[in-house]
């Protein structure tokens, strides 16, 4: 389902119930176009998201934990400068459409009380946050700036007057129905074609909600009952996440009448937690970690092709033999051997006195000839040596990038930090801080590993990225703890703090090393455990490299649920 009107109007219903009348204590902007305000209402803190993301644009309550950029944007102090401290009196939505506003009471520098509207506008690649002073309507500030050139109706910048969007001349479907609604059903006998026509009568319909309100409709009886009844249910929402046989997601206030599995949450906002946690983090690791990926990629390229160029010189080494054949061959009979002959044949006596052709330089002695292709011998017996420990090297630099790929796919934004470091340390990718010479650079810090707990209470450790996997294994395990990771692929260092974990514990664990890795989406992988004492780190390894020995290896399949009750052993 899209985050349509009638969604919103559940959702402000929500809001209203929740925060109205809360305290602002915290603003943060942790993504380019997302606002967390923290609301203090009814001794809770409640986080609301206000997001202007062009694809999951929307207004919520989240638990979904997020980080903070160094530097707050401009916007955020904007919002930090009018609403900290700030009272909320209200949640209101524009007719049915996707526009809700904040009412904010707050005081200014002076100490005088002053209305503030927080608005977002949930309107797809057009979504925004807007801040408004009620008292003149001017903005204050938006967290996308749209001028004259991108809009002619209105202007969304700092000063200008604040014009809500072109309004729709559509009914409200929560004033009831039209008074044509009878004739509109006995004209539409198709659901398909009575749904696409009720969403040009009502505002605030999206395709399914229509869909769901013509099947409504078909259902013997009072038609305006039907209505009724249908909008009734926004006002007392049934949270439902559907998951269709097709596996497509889709998240409504109530049941509708579609196919699929139905799981139920106990709020609007716990039930788009649900519904966008993954979508929306993959999205914002896209966008953040946009120049990391980049790099990557690159840098993935450059090995394959360097790597397919010396397996082509390996190749051509092969002829190394061959040119010490000739050179012996030409120094046996060269006594046959005129100067100025660009070509002889003599009998290889390596091959049964066979005839063998060799190519000479009319510019060089006989004996000189022979040097020649002794000296081709000698440099391509040496390439071998040479191209041999490229070969392995290049394969062992796209192992490391294939490495970090199917990292920045599985992490969360939080985890590029240390990705960024990494590439950063291993010269890949500029430290723009450390061209601030005016800055004083500070030593960054390894974020911590994730938590989760066993069944039986052990205490298990996971590495999001190389530089957390370095510090996990090798220095804040015990030498006693058990170690696992998926076999010979891209993944998570797991730590099982426990010497002697029980095999239900081990089996946990190497789920949670199964999952946070690139056989995520795989069965019966096979995962490797051995004790902490017996990793070893090659001196020069890359980051996240270790090599092991004794271990032993168990197989399971994936699973999230699982992973999901491990994280709340641990809360």
């Amino acid at each position: 389902m899209s985050f349509d009107g009638s969604f919103t109007h559940a959702m402000v219903h929500e809001l209203s119930q929740t925060v109205a009348t809360g305290r602002v204590s915290k603003i943060n902007q942790p993504y380019a176009n997302e606002i967390v305000l923290t609301v203090r209402a009814n001794g809770h803190n409640n986080p609301i998201l206000l997001s202007a993301n062009p694809t999951y644009a929307r207004i919520q309550i989240t638990q979904i934990p997020y980080v903070n950029p160094a530097v707050p944007t401009n916007f955020t102090m904007i919002l930090r400068k009018y609403l900290q401290g700030a009272i909320l009196k209200d949640v209101t939505q524009a007719a049915n459409d996707r526009v809700v506003h904040l009412h904010f009471t707050a005081r200014n520098e002076l100490g005088d009380q002053q209305e503030l509207h927080l608005i977002i506008e949930i309107m797809a690649r057009h979504s925004n946050v807007i801040l408004v002073d009620q008292a003149s309507g001017k903005i204050l500030d938006a967290i996308k700036h749209v001028g004259s050139d991108q809009n002619r109706y209105r202007l969304l910048l700092p000063g200008a007057q604040y014009i809500t969007p072109p309004k729709q001349d559509l009914a409200n479907p929560f004033d009831g129905p039209r008074a044509d609604l009878a004739a509109t059903i006995r004209d539409f006998p198709n659901q398909e074609v009575l749904a696409h026509t009720l969403q040009t009568q009502y505002q605030g319909l999206g395709k399914d909600t229509a869909a769901a309100l013509a099947e409504a409709l078909h259902t013997p009886g009072d038609a305006t009952e039907h209505f009724k009844a249908f909008f009734a249910g926004f006002d007392a929402p049934q949270p439902t996440l559907t998951v269709s046989a097709k596996n497509k997601t889709s998240f409504t206030a109530f049941p509708y009448p579609t196919d699929g599995k139905h799981q139920s949450a106990e709020t609007l906002s716990a039930l788009l937690d649900a519904y966008y946690q993954d979508k929306a983090e993959r999205d914002r690791v896209q966008q953040q970690g946009s120049v990391l990926i980049r790099v990557v990629r690159n840098e993935l390229k450059k090995n394959r092709n360097k790597y397919k160029k010396l397996q082509k010189t390996m190749a051509e080494t092969e002829n190394a033999d061959e040119y010490r054949i000739k050179g012996e061959v030409l120094t046996t009979y060269l006594y046959q051997v005129n100067r100025g002959d660009t070509t002889v044949t003599l009998p290889n006596f390596y091959d049964n006195e066979k005839p063998l052709k060799i190519a000479l330089s009319n510019q060089l002695s006989p004996n000189q000839n022979a040097q020649k292709y002794f000296k081709r011998y000698q440099k391509a017996k040496n390439a071998v040596v040479y191209v041999t420990e490229q070969l392995a090297q290049t394969q062992a630099n796209v192992d490391y990038f294939e490495n970090i790929m199917a990292q920045i796919e599985l992490a969360a934004p939080k985890d590029l930090i240390d990705i960024r470091l990494e590439l950063q340390q291993g010269g890949y990718l500029r430290d723009h801080d450390h061209m601030k010479k005016s800055k004083k650079k500070r030593k960054q810090k390894i974020s911590q590993p994730d938590q989760f707990t066993a069944s039986d209470g052990t205490k298990i450790s996971v590495g999001k990225n190389n530089l957390q996997n370095d510090k996990l294994s090798l220095h804040t395990a015990k030498r006693t703890d058990i170690w696992l990771h998926v076999k010979d692929m891209p993944g998570s260092h797991v730590i099982i703090h426990d010497d002697a974990p029980s095999e239900q514990t081990i089996m946990e664990a190497a789920n949670l090393a199964a999952y946070f890795s690139k056989a995520r989406s795989s069965s019966t992988v096979p995962v490797d455990y051995v004790p902490v004492k017996r990793l070893h780190k090659p001196n020069g390894a890359k980051p996240g490299f270790v090599i092991f020995t004794g271990q032993k290896t168990v197989f399971v399949t994936p699973e999230s649920d699982l992973v999901d009750q491990l994280t709340a052993n641990n809360k």
